[in-house]
């Protein structure tokens, strides 16, 4: 049966679309206009004034100047191997620390979760955690990039709020049925919440990506170094310009320093963006843990 709307819904759904489509323009012309830029024609893109809507003149030359950098592949290797590595660390502590707490026979339950809200508002800063770094042994290594912060203390909250959610009767069948607590974990809590762990794949991955600060107090071989680290280097030496040296017009050596600039952003993002599509669908999945209560 169709129902009939009202002038007022009439009105009030019109300027929500308006709103809505207002809403995600202002957010989507930004990457658009960055994207446009990164392959236009530097000389025009700096004479041009106004929006952008399509590419001025189409010309890869940021790209290839960026590319060119042996150093980007060896970024691009270093921040797949941290995402991955480290992700899967996070995912696997995050888990089994959300899976133990949300136990409600576990002794000093409550105290154990008081330190552990205790470090999201107060932590031992910057120089400590350097040192303490530094007495592990893991200056100058892979670790120092993984390990520090290989739980998120609002994930691991997440993901115990989220095992509590699942039914007592679940787990009391399987335990009357011979499974511990291993087999319960990785075979009820774990697939059960699937759609809560793969968004916490995707903010652990995106965190890891991201990652730059702990790179530049850590990190001392430039072999190690991440791609946004990387990229920072490149964008340096093309404002000082080292990676500009064929181009003798101050002007135009201006302007394709900007258009690497565009074009670093592009490198940089697109690649985690195109993790997101596979993941959007677990988002309502996952809001709707902890709704339903038996």
């Amino acid at each position: 049966m169709k129902i009939r709307k009202s002038p007022g819904e009439i009105i009030f759904d019109t300027f929500n679309y308006i709103f809505l489509g207002l809403l995600c323009f202002t957010m989507l012309y930004p990457m658009l206009y960055v994207v446009f830029a990164s392959f236009s024609n530097p000389i025009k893109l700096m004479a041009y004034r106004g929006p952008l809507w399509r590419p001025l003149e189409f010309s890869t030359e940021a790209y290839k100047l960026l590319l060119s950098y042996p150093m980007i592949w060896i970024g691009y290797k270093n921040t797949l191997i941290y995402v991955i590595v480290g992700t899967a660390i996070n995912i696997l502590l995050t888990t089994m620390g959300g899976y133990v707490l949300s136990r409600k026979n576990l002794k000093l339950k409550n105290p154990v979760m008081f330190f552990i809200a205790f470090t999201m508002y107060f932590s031992g800063g910057m120089i400590p955690t350097y040192l303490l770094v530094q007495s592990l042994g893991m200056i100058d290594t892979i670790w120092a990039m993984i390990i520090p912060g290989a739980i998120s203390t609002t994930n691991l909250i997440i993901m115990r709020t989220g095992f509590h959610a699942v039914p007592d009767s679940l787990e009391e069948s399987a335990r009357i049925d011979g499974a511990g607590d291993w087999t319960i974990l990785f075979r009820i809590m774990i697939p059960l919440a699937m759609p809560m762990i793969a968004v916490m794949i995707l903010f652990y991955a995106v965190g890891h990506w991201n990652a730059f600060f702990n790179a530049i107090i850590y990190l001392r071989s430039r072999e190690l170094y991440p791609l946004q680290l990387v990229l920072r280097e490149i964008l340096i030496m093309s404002s000082t310009e080292n990676m500009t040296t064929g181009i003798s017009d101050a002007s135009d050596r201006f302007a394709v320093t900007e258009l690497i600039k565009y074009a670093a952003i592009v490198v940089s993002t697109v690649p985690i963006l195109c993790i997101y599509p596979f993941l959007q669908k677990y988002f309502v999945k996952g809001v709707m843990i902890g709704a339903i209560k038996e």
